[in-house]
Protein backbone atom coordinates (compact mmCIF):
# COMPACT_ATOMS: atom_id res chain seq x y z
CA UNK A 1 0.00 0.00 0.00
CA UNK A 2 1.15 3.53 -0.72
CA UNK A 3 2.45 5.47 2.28
CA UNK A 4 0.19 8.30 1.13
CA UNK A 5 -3.52 7.73 1.72
CA UNK A 6 -6.87 9.51 1.82
CA UNK A 7 -9.14 7.90 4.41
CA UNK A 8 -12.71 8.56 3.38
CA UNK A 9 -14.94 7.18 6.13
CA UNK A 10 -13.73 8.57 9.44
CA UNK A 11 -15.80 8.26 12.60
CA UNK A 12 -17.02 11.49 14.17
CA UNK A 13 -18.48 12.21 17.58
CA UNK A 14 -22.17 12.96 17.95
CA UNK A 15 -22.91 16.46 16.64
CA UNK A 16 -24.60 17.63 19.85
CA UNK A 17 -21.58 16.49 21.85
CA UNK A 18 -19.21 18.36 19.54
CA UNK A 19 -21.31 21.53 19.56
CA UNK A 20 -21.38 21.65 23.36
CA UNK A 21 -17.63 22.24 23.56
CA UNK A 22 -17.68 25.58 21.72
CA UNK A 23 -19.27 27.48 24.62
CA UNK A 24 -16.74 26.12 27.13
CA UNK A 25 -13.59 27.36 25.41
CA UNK A 26 -10.10 26.03 24.84
CA UNK A 27 -8.72 26.96 28.28
CA UNK A 28 -11.49 25.29 30.29
CA UNK A 29 -11.34 22.19 28.10
CA UNK A 30 -7.54 22.07 28.42
CA UNK A 31 -7.87 22.12 32.22
CA UNK A 32 -10.62 19.48 32.10
CA UNK A 33 -8.25 17.27 30.08
CA UNK A 34 -5.77 17.38 32.94
CA UNK A 35 -3.85 20.27 31.40
CA UNK A 36 -3.24 18.40 28.15
CA UNK A 37 -4.44 18.78 24.56
CA UNK A 38 -3.46 22.43 24.15
CA UNK A 39 -1.58 23.01 20.89
CA UNK A 40 0.57 25.77 22.33
CA UNK A 41 0.94 29.50 22.12
CA UNK A 42 2.47 29.49 18.63
CA UNK A 43 -0.87 28.58 17.04
CA UNK A 44 -2.71 31.89 17.09
CA UNK A 45 -6.08 33.12 15.78
CA UNK A 46 -6.05 35.52 12.86
CA UNK A 47 -9.28 37.06 14.21
CA UNK A 48 -10.81 37.89 17.58
CA UNK A 49 -14.07 36.69 19.01
CA UNK A 50 -14.47 33.38 17.17
CA UNK A 51 -15.19 30.31 19.29
CA UNK A 52 -15.72 27.00 17.52
CA UNK A 53 -15.75 23.27 18.02
CA UNK A 54 -15.73 20.70 15.24
CA UNK A 55 -14.55 17.28 14.13
CA UNK A 56 -10.99 17.13 12.85
CA UNK A 57 -10.26 16.34 9.23
CA UNK A 58 -6.50 15.95 9.34
CA UNK A 59 -3.94 16.71 6.63
CA UNK A 60 -0.27 15.75 6.47
CA UNK A 61 1.40 17.80 3.77
CA UNK A 62 4.81 18.68 2.40
CA UNK A 63 6.09 22.15 3.32
CA UNK A 64 5.02 24.79 0.85
CA UNK A 65 2.51 22.51 -0.87
CA UNK A 66 -1.27 22.54 -0.46
CA UNK A 67 -2.35 19.75 -2.80
CA UNK A 68 -3.64 17.63 0.06
CA UNK A 69 -5.56 20.55 1.54
CA UNK A 70 -7.63 20.62 -1.64
CA UNK A 71 -8.24 16.90 -1.19
CA UNK A 72 -9.23 17.40 2.45
CA UNK A 73 -11.76 20.09 1.59
CA UNK A 74 -13.47 17.65 -0.73
CA UNK A 75 -13.60 15.08 2.08
CA UNK A 76 -14.88 17.51 4.73
CA UNK A 77 -18.47 17.73 5.94
CA UNK A 78 -20.48 20.44 7.61
CA UNK A 79 -19.29 20.78 11.21
CA UNK A 80 -15.71 19.77 10.52
CA UNK A 81 -12.48 21.66 11.22
CA UNK A 82 -9.56 21.07 8.86
CA UNK A 83 -6.26 20.55 10.70
CA UNK A 84 -3.14 20.84 8.54
CA UNK A 85 0.35 19.82 9.66
CA UNK A 86 3.38 20.13 7.40
CA UNK A 87 6.26 17.68 7.63
CA UNK A 88 8.66 20.59 8.19
CA UNK A 89 8.56 24.35 8.79
CA UNK A 90 6.18 25.86 6.27
CA UNK A 91 5.83 29.66 6.43
CA UNK A 92 3.61 29.70 3.36
CA UNK A 93 -0.01 30.67 2.84
CA UNK A 94 -1.50 27.20 2.43
CA UNK A 95 -4.99 28.66 2.16
CA UNK A 96 -6.46 32.02 1.31
CA UNK A 97 -9.80 33.56 0.46
CA UNK A 98 -10.76 31.21 -2.39
CA UNK A 99 -10.10 27.97 -0.52
CA UNK A 100 -11.80 29.41 2.56
CA UNK A 101 -14.85 30.24 0.44
CA UNK A 102 -15.06 26.62 -0.64
CA UNK A 103 -14.78 25.45 2.97
CA UNK A 104 -17.37 27.93 4.18
CA UNK A 105 -19.88 26.85 1.55
CA UNK A 106 -19.45 23.24 2.70
CA UNK A 107 -20.09 24.22 6.33
CA UNK A 108 -16.52 23.70 7.53
CA UNK A 109 -16.26 25.61 10.80
CA UNK A 110 -12.62 26.61 10.72
CA UNK A 111 -9.04 25.88 9.79
CA UNK A 112 -6.09 25.10 12.09
CA UNK A 113 -2.51 24.72 10.95
CA UNK A 114 1.11 24.60 12.06
CA UNK A 115 1.86 26.12 8.65
CA UNK A 116 0.54 29.44 7.34
CA UNK A 117 -2.43 31.26 5.88
CA UNK A 118 -2.84 34.36 3.76
CA UNK A 119 -5.61 36.78 2.72
CA UNK A 120 -6.20 37.30 6.42
CA UNK A 121 -8.21 40.52 5.97
CA UNK A 122 -10.50 38.72 3.56
CA UNK A 123 -10.87 35.73 5.89
CA UNK A 124 -11.86 38.06 8.72
CA UNK A 125 -14.30 39.94 6.50
CA UNK A 126 -16.01 36.74 5.39
CA UNK A 127 -16.14 35.40 8.93
CA UNK A 128 -14.11 32.27 8.30
CA UNK A 129 -11.98 31.58 11.41
CA UNK A 130 -8.44 30.30 11.17
CA UNK A 131 -5.64 29.56 13.62
CA UNK A 132 -2.09 29.34 12.29
CA UNK A 133 1.58 29.46 13.17
CA UNK A 134 2.41 31.78 10.28
CA UNK A 135 0.81 34.48 8.17
CA UNK A 136 2.48 34.68 4.78
CA UNK A 137 1.77 36.19 1.39
CA UNK A 138 3.83 33.47 -0.25
CA UNK A 139 1.65 30.82 -1.85
CA UNK A 140 2.08 27.08 -2.32
CA UNK A 141 2.77 24.53 -5.01
CA UNK A 142 0.42 21.63 -5.67
CA UNK A 143 2.63 18.76 -6.69
CA UNK A 144 3.71 16.82 -3.56
CA UNK A 145 2.05 13.74 -2.07
CA UNK A 146 0.63 13.65 1.42
CA UNK A 147 -2.23 12.12 3.35
CA UNK A 148 -5.70 13.00 4.60
CA UNK A 149 -7.37 11.66 7.73
CA UNK A 150 -4.31 10.08 9.28
CA UNK A 151 -2.90 10.88 12.75
CA UNK A 152 -0.89 14.12 12.79
CA UNK A 153 1.09 15.91 15.48
CA UNK A 154 0.07 19.54 15.90
CA UNK A 155 2.75 21.32 17.94
CA UNK A 156 3.27 18.23 20.08
CA UNK A 157 -0.41 17.22 20.32
CA UNK A 158 -1.53 14.08 18.53
CA UNK A 159 -4.67 14.70 16.49
CA UNK A 160 -6.59 11.69 15.25
CA UNK A 161 -9.18 12.15 12.50
CA UNK A 162 -12.55 12.73 14.16
CA UNK A 163 -11.09 14.21 17.34
CA UNK A 164 -12.80 17.37 18.56
CA UNK A 165 -11.07 20.68 17.87
CA UNK A 166 -11.93 23.47 20.34
CA UNK A 167 -10.59 26.84 19.26
CA UNK A 168 -11.04 30.44 20.38
CA UNK A 169 -9.02 33.56 21.20
CA UNK A 170 -6.85 31.56 23.63
CA UNK A 171 -5.77 29.02 21.03
CA UNK A 172 -6.57 25.42 20.14
CA UNK A 173 -7.25 22.38 22.32
CA UNK A 174 -7.76 18.87 20.95
CA UNK A 175 -10.17 16.48 22.66
CA UNK A 176 -9.74 12.77 21.83
CA UNK A 177 -13.01 11.57 20.33
CA UNK A 178 -13.22 8.49 22.56
CA UNK A 179 -12.93 10.65 25.70
CA UNK A 180 -15.27 13.41 24.56
CA UNK A 181 -18.26 12.67 26.80
CA UNK A 182 -16.14 12.38 29.95
CA UNK A 183 -14.17 15.52 29.13
CA UNK A 184 -17.36 17.46 28.43
CA UNK A 185 -18.73 16.54 31.87
CA UNK A 186 -15.46 17.61 33.51
CA UNK A 187 -15.39 20.88 31.56
CA UNK A 188 -18.97 21.68 32.51
CA UNK A 189 -18.19 20.99 36.17
CA UNK A 190 -15.18 23.28 35.97
CA UNK A 191 -17.24 26.02 34.33
CA UNK A 192 -19.84 25.72 37.10
CA UNK A 193 -17.14 26.06 39.79
CA UNK A 194 -15.77 29.12 38.01
CA UNK A 195 -19.22 30.68 37.92
CA UNK A 196 -19.55 30.14 41.68
CA UNK A 197 -16.12 31.64 42.31
CA UNK A 198 -16.85 34.57 40.02
CA UNK A 199 -19.82 35.47 42.19
CA UNK A 200 -17.59 35.29 45.28
CA UNK A 201 -15.00 37.58 43.68
CA UNK A 202 -17.72 40.03 42.70
CA UNK A 203 -18.72 40.05 46.39
CA UNK A 204 -15.14 40.96 47.36
CA UNK A 205 -13.59 37.57 48.18
CA UNK A 206 -9.85 36.98 47.78
CA UNK A 207 -8.38 34.31 45.52
CA UNK A 208 -5.92 33.63 48.33
CA UNK A 209 -8.78 32.23 50.40
CA UNK A 210 -10.87 30.64 47.65
CA UNK A 211 -7.86 28.72 46.35
CA UNK A 212 -6.46 27.90 49.78
CA UNK A 213 -3.16 29.61 49.07
CA UNK A 214 -2.30 30.91 52.53
CA UNK A 215 -0.97 27.53 53.76
CA UNK A 216 1.06 27.25 50.55
CA UNK A 217 2.68 30.62 51.21
CA UNK A 218 3.49 29.53 54.75
CA UNK A 219 4.92 26.18 53.67
CA UNK A 220 7.17 27.92 51.16
CA UNK A 221 8.54 30.14 53.91
CA UNK A 222 7.45 33.39 52.29
CA UNK A 223 7.42 36.13 54.92
CA UNK A 224 5.21 39.22 55.09
CA UNK A 225 7.29 42.16 56.40
CA UNK A 226 6.66 45.92 56.74
CA UNK A 227 8.45 48.07 54.18
CA UNK A 228 10.47 49.84 56.90
CA UNK A 229 11.68 46.51 58.25
CA UNK A 230 12.67 45.39 54.77
CA UNK A 231 14.51 48.67 54.18
CA UNK A 232 16.42 48.27 57.45
CA UNK A 233 17.38 44.71 56.50
CA UNK A 234 18.77 45.86 53.15
CA UNK A 235 20.82 48.70 54.62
Amino acid sequence: MSPHVVVTDIARADADLVDAFAALGSATVHEALGRTGYAGSAIRPIQQGAAIAGSAVTVLTAPGDNLMVHVAIEQARAGDVIVVVATGPSPFGHIGELMATQMQVKGVRGYVTSAGVRDTAELRAMGFPAWSRYVSAQGCLRDSPGSVNVPVVLEGVVVEPGDIVVADDDGVTIVPRMRAATVLDAARSRAAREATNRAKYEAGASSMDINGLRPVIAELGIAYVPQAERRDADS
